[in-house]
C-alpha cells in the first residue's frame, strides 16, 4: 500500500536525470507479506502520535509502508532464502518502519535498481528508498533525501590473480564493468576517459565477464565490492576509495516534515546504539564499524 500527503508529491519530468550508484534486476518484486528476514535490530513501537495530515500519520494509521531496496547487494540488500531482502539498508528501513509503529508484516519490500529509484518515488510506487543510494545535487532536483546514514566510496574489484590494477590510474586501456546510469559509471566516463567502460544492468552481472576475461575490473562503491569479495575467494578489492558516496534515504520531493522526522530517527539510532547494532549484524560481519555520518538537514 502506498500513501502520500495531498499536495506534497511533486511529479516531475520523466526525462529528469537518474544518475545512481548501484543496480539490480529488471522488474520490481514483492515478497509475501508474512515473510520476514528480521535480524532483531529493531522493535515495533506502540501507537506513536504524529501531526495530523503528515506522511508519518498516514503511514502509521495504515500500518503499512512500501520500501524500495536492492535485492542483489551482499551486506546491504540481498534477497534471502525466504524472499525477503537482508542487509544494512534493510535494517535501516526496518528501523524507520518500527518508529512509525508498523510491524514487520506491514513492510512491503520492492526491488529498486539504478534506473528506477527516482521514478518509483515520483510515481508513488514506494514510500521510501533505502538502496545504497548516493545523495547528489542532480537527484535532489527530483526527490528529497534524509541522511546520510553511511559514507561509502568508489573502488575497484579484480580477480585475485590480477596484479597490474591497484587504483583508478591503472584503468587506462582496461575494460571496466559498472552499471548503466550509475554515479560510478558517470565518474569513470568523466574522469578516467582512457578506461573502456562496459555497462550492465546490475553489478552482479559483471562477475562472470570478469572471470572469463571480457572485462578487467569492476568499479562501484567499496562496500558493495567488499560484499562480492567476501562471498567469492577469487575476487579482491584493490586500492583505496577514490570518491565520496554519502548514502541517503530517498523520499518524495518537498516532503520536508517526513525528511526531518527520518533524520531525527537516524540521529536517535546513532545515540542509542541501534545504528551500530544494525551495522554489526549485517555489513559489520565483514567490514569494520565506522562512525555514523552527520545528517544533512538541508
Amino acid at each position: 500500500m502506498k500513501i502520500r500527503n495531498a499536495g506534497v508529491i511533486a511529479l516531475l519530468s520523466a526525462g529528469a536525470l537518474t544518475l545512481s550508484a548501484c543496480g539490480g534486476g529488471d522488474e520490481p518484486t514483492e515478497p509475501a507479506a508474512g515473510d520476514t528476514g528480521d535480524t532483531g535490530t529493531s522493535e515495533t513501537t506502540d501507537a506513536p502520535e504524529f501531526p495530523e495530515g503528515s506522511t508519518m500519520a498516514e503511514l502509521a494509521e495504515a500500518g503499512e509502508i512500501t520500501i524500495g531496496t536492492k535485492f542483489d547487494q551482499p551486506l546491504f540488500g540481498l534477497q534471502g532464502p525466504n524472499g525477503v531482502p537482508e542487509g544494512f539498508d534493510v535494517e535501516i528501513g526496518r528501523l524507520i518502519a518500527s518508529e512509525l509503529g508498523i510491524p514487520e508484516d506491514g513492510i512491503n519490500w520492492v526491488e529498486t535498481i539504478s534506473s528506477n529509484r527516482e521514478p518509483f518515488i515520483e510515481s508513488g510506487q514506494v514510500d521510501i528508498v533505502v538502496a545504497t543510494y548516493t545523495i547528489n545535487d542532480a537527484r535532489k532536483e527530483i526527490i528529497s533525501f534524509a541522511g546520510p546514514y553511511y559514507e561509502a566510496g568508489q573502488s575497484i574489484l579484480t580477480l585475485t590473480s590480477t596484479e597490474d590494477i591497484q587504483g583508478p590510474d591503472d584503468l587506462a586501456g582496461k575494460r571496466v564493468c559498472t552499471v548503466s546510469g550509475s554515479t560510478p559509471e558517470q565518474n569513470l566516463l568523466e574522469n578516467y576517459p582512457e578506461a573502456e567502460v562496459v555497462a550492465f544492468g546490475a553489478y552482479s552481472d559483471c562477475l562472470d565477464p570478469l572471470r572469463n576475461g571480457q572485462v578487467d575490473a569492476v568499479s562501484t562503491d567499496n562496500v558493495i565490492l567488499a560484499g562480492f569479495a567476501a562471498d567469492n575467494d577469487d575476487l579482491q578489492v584493490v586500492g583505496e576509495p577514490f570518491t565520496e558516496e554519502p548514502y541517503g534515504i530517498g523520499l518524495a520531493k518537498d516532503d520536508t516534515d517526513f525528511r526531518m522526522w527520518i533524520n531525527d530517527v537516524l540521529e536517535q539510532s546513532y545515540e542509542d546504539g541501534t545504528w551500530t547494532e544494525a551495522w554489526e549484524a549485517t555489513a559489520g560481519t565483514v567490514l569494520p564499524t565506522p562512525e555514523p555520518p552527520a545528517v544533512d538537514r538541508y
